[in-house]
């Protein structure tokens, strides 16, 4: 149960190690890089952070009415921000041996297309933002399905939480079944509409969304950049080289087109809005073209691993001649976990097999306002004044093996977000924030 006292208004306070990074951090050691209050405060008014003090200042900033919930020893972080995630994909999850096209096949496409069911997708809904909540996750940039009722379903409980979500109703109008194909026309009309009713309402925004070139033809490509150039406010979401079959397929598909990121550009869908999903694959040309445009390569471990997709680059892409953006996500369901601290223990993994490092200190700035960067979206990710007030209380001593491990630390700052993102789950959220509103995560999980 959440610790909270009244103080004797409508202020809060959380009180715990508050960590907030100010900049990417250049490899392990960067202290510059971030702000921590082994003791502090985080002052909310009306879902925004105001101030964030040392404890010793709770005379200052407490008063009538003030409610303080108390973590002293936990480790209070802006809430997990996830840049790449199906919706409909929550039961396919943990699905056996196939790699990429076959996967969505057998799996991928017979589940989306029961999201034309309103009532289910209303259901499923709920237990997504539950299930993001659970593992510290309080934005993630999310695909729905061909369906325009699925991001519909999504928007409207976000919406109803409080929460920061980005959604776009998945077009593809070739290469997979009926029950999940529009066309190009209803891909732009659909988007359009929900642009029109979603964007900037309340917290939600609305991300057009081509699933990839394999699913959309010339003219469904057209239609969406189209709608990008008259929404240069929105995100646009695909996915690139993820699979050497797919790249292959794509070149097939598209003879005219320089390589796979050149299909996206001619269609005005590449730029500084761009969320391009794995990028693994990456010609030197296309590399280029990112750097220059300002598109971001988004990173996701669990899912290249377990589809056996191949590795991403990040140091080459990051640290390269031509540097890429770069974001961190989990891909469900080709992901194998919801936990942004399992992603990151993936990610480090991938890196080390680059002959490569991941600090923890660069995969938690990635979690929060690397990700938040990415987005375009300086009020997330940050614990600051002005920041929504999207926090996560970690206990990194949640599991008998961590408590045993950190015992060994002496206390240092670095080696225990190490042990976090290596060992670290769902059993070490104590408790989310979602606009300064705590959310009983402990009390909700089985």
């Amino acid at each position: 149960m959440t610790p909270s006292n009244r103080l004797s208004s409508g202020r809060i306070l959380v009180r715990g190690r508050v960590l907030s990074f100010k900049r990417r951090p250049n490899g392990a050691g960067d202290a510059a890089a971030y702000s921590y209050l082994e003791d502090g405060l985080v002052v909310i008014d009306a879902g925004r952070v105001t101030d964030v003090v040392e404890a010793g200042e709770i005379g200052r900033v407490g008063g009538e009415g003030v409610v303080l919930h108390d973590f002293s020893g936990k480790l209070i972080l802006p809430g997990f921000i996830d840049t790449h995630i199906h919706f409909p994909q929550t039961q396919v999850i943990a699905s056996y041996g196939e790699q990429l096209l076959e996967w969505l096949t057998k799996y991928t496409f017979p589940a989306e297309s029961r999201y034309g069911d309103p009532d289910f997708a209303a259901a499923q809904a709920g237990f997504f933002i539950d299930e993001l909540l659970r593992n510290g996750t309080t934005t993630a940039v999310c695909y729905g399905s061909a369906h325009k009722g699925s991001a519909e379903a999504l928007l409207a409980e976000s919406q109803r939480r409080g929460t920061a979500m980005f959604v776009g109703k998945t077009a593809m109008d070739r290469n997979a079944p009926p029950e999940v194909l529009d066309s190009a026309q209803s891909a732009h009309d659909d988007t359009a509409a929900l642009i029109d009713a979603w964007h900037g309402h309340g917290r939600q925004k609305v991300v057009i969304t081509p699933r990839f070139a394999i699913t959309s033809t010339p003219e469904q490509l057209e239609a969406l950049g189209s709608l990008a150039r008259a929404h240069p406010e929105c995100l646009v979401q695909t996915h690139l080289s993820e699979n050497a079959e797919e790249v292959a397929t794509v070149r097939r598909l598209f003879p005219d087109r320089a390589d796979y990121l050149d299909v996206y550009d001619h269609y005005g869908l590449v730029g500084p809005r761009s969320l391009m999903g794995h990028s693994i694959h990456l010609t030197p040309r296309e590399i280029v073209r990112m750097s220059e445009s300002g598109a971001v390569a988004v990173f996701c471990p669990t899912s290249n691993l377990f589809i056996g997709s191949g590795l991403f680059d990040y140091k080459g892409l990051e640290g390269g001649r031509h540097p890429v953006r770069l974001a961190l996500a989990t891909d469900i369901g080709g992901g194998t976990s919801y936990s942004m601290l399992a992603t990151a223990a993936e990610a480090y993994k991938v890196t080390q097999l680059r002959g490569q490092k991941l600090s923890a200190l660069e995969a938690f700035h990635l979690m929060t306002r690397g990700n938040a960067e990415a987005l375009g979206e300086p009020d997330l990710g940050r614990i600051a004044p002005g920041a929504h007030a999207d926090l996560v209380v970690l206990d990194s001593a949640a599991t008998p093996a961590m408590a045993h491990r950190l015992a060994a630390s002496n206390g240092d700052l670095e080696e225990e977000l190490f042990v976090l993102m290596t060992l670290g789950g769902d059993r070490n959220i104590q408790e989310v924030f979602v606009g300064g509103r705590p959310q009983g995560v402990r009390r909700a999980a089985p």
